[in-house]
Formats: C-alpha cells, structure tokens, sequence
C-alpha cells in the first residue's frame, strides 16, 4: 500500500488541525494504520493507530482525549484530528502501514509502508 499524508500547517497553541493520509493499493484484514511524529533532533514517536477494518485504536498517552484517529474506507484515507494543540506536539507526521499485524503497534519497525511528512509547527 502506498500513503501520502497531507495538511500540516501552522497554528498558535490551543488550536486544532486534521492530518490526512490518503492510500493506494490494496489492504488486507490484518492492516494497521498508524501516525508517528518526529520533532528536530528527536527519535520517530508513535502516536496513534488503528485498523483499516474492524474496530480498535491505540493513542500515545502524551495524545489521549486530545488526538483522534479515524477513517473513510470508501475514500482510503485515514485522519488525525488534532485539537488542542501544544508548541512540544511541533513535529513532522508521518503515517505509516503494516499489512500483516497482529496488533496494534506503537513500534516504527514493524510498519513497513511509510507516507511522505507533513510539518506540524505550533507557536506559543
């Protein structure tokens, strides 16, 4: 499956963005979708993920009741929606996919198809 995330942005602190990731291809019952982020010196952060069918979703605690992962199976697009937004969430996004999963991982290495960044800048 290929990806290609889109609408990073700039916000001030305390606002709101949607993230998408758009997919081609094929996915199968055991594919997983996940967001990472990797902000300037730092190591790829996991930060949500869920399946492409079927239910269930996994948030980074540093996200939780503030991020929500969700999806359009019709349209293959899977989305971020961001809100309250914090200057330390200031990253490049990435979405990622792993067609044979057998959980949710929160493990960059066990996703082996990986969309372009989108930049994610929050001012104070």
């Amino acid at each position: 499956v290929q990806l290609q995330a889109s609408g990073g942005g700039s916000v001030q602190a305390g606002g709101s963005l949607r993230l998408s990731c758009a997919a081609s291809g094929r996915t199968f019952k055991n594919s997983a979708v996940g967001w990472f982020r990797q902000a300037p010196g730092k190591e790829r952060q996991f930060v949500a993920a869920m399946w492409w069918s079927g239910s269930g979703t996994e948030y980074a605690e540093s996200v939780k009741g503030r991020f929500t992962i969700s999806r359009d199976n019709a349209k293959m697009t899977v989305f971020l929606q961001m809100n309250e937004l914090k200057p330390e969430d200031t990253a490049v996004y990435y979405c990622a996919g792993d067609n044979s999963a057998r959980y949710l991982s929160a493990n960059s290495r066990t996703y082996t198809s990986w969309g372009q960044g989108t930049l994610v800048t929050v001012s104070s």
